[in-house]
């Protein structure tokens, strides 16, 4: 019996658990940052990690002092990124416990990535049809540490948070999870734990 076994409901996050997409995401804040001229930095970003672009966007003009329309900055990342992804679309470790319960739980992506993006990053590395619901940053008004995200995943399964098991590789995640009244697995420092 897999530790997994006990949930009636599983939500996954997308960036840094499903796919190895954050080298795409950094890259493409790079080229924001060149194309605006400013720098971002590795630790800076990686520290940021499970933030909507748009945030992180907020977040720069704030702490860098700039000049420009977050939405602005956050709308020519996303088009950058867009451009960069389809190079960076990994499977990581934890698909293998969605191939496992595809059609026998009913299972969510809970990204802070946008729906369309997110869909289409899924749907280009064979992983969509594994999936009942995704759940982007524009489906909430409160994201991540907030739990909106899941609690959204929770209520489209139709399955009460308690009885969600959520996989994580970020800390505003792990935060949303456990906000959220859910299980949280840290995918850095687990197993995947299928045997």
């Amino acid at each position: 019996m897999s530790r997994y076994d006990k949930y009636e409901a599983l939500i996954f996050d997308l960036d840094g658990t499903l796919l190895d997409s954050m080298p795409a995401h950094f890259a493409a804040w790079q080229q924001t940052a060149t194309d605006f001229g400013f720098e971002v930095d590795e630790s800076w970003y990686h520290s940021r990690g499970g933030s909507p672009t748009i945030l992180t966007a907020q977040t720069l003009v704030k702490e860098l002092g700039l000049a420009i329309e977050p939405q602005t900055l956050a709308d020519h990342k996303t088009q950058s990124f867009k451009h960069l992804m389809e190079a960076h679309l990994e499977q990581l470790p934890f698909v293998e416990v969605a191939k496992r319960y595809a059609g026998k739980k009913p299972m969510a992506v809970g990204t802070g990535t946008l729906t369309d993006i997110a869909a289409r990053m899924l749907e280009k590395s064979g992983l969509l049809h594994l999936f009942d619901h995704v759940v982007g940053a524009d489906q909430v008004s409160a994201h991540k540490p907030a739990p909106d995200t899941f609690l959204h995943c929770a209520q489209l399964m139709n399955v009460s948070p308690e009885k969600c098991l959520v996989f994580e590789d970020a800390i505003f995640g792990i935060d949303a999870a456990a906000a959220a009244g859910m299980d949280v697995i840290d995918v850095r420092v687990t197993d995947v734990g299928l045997d």
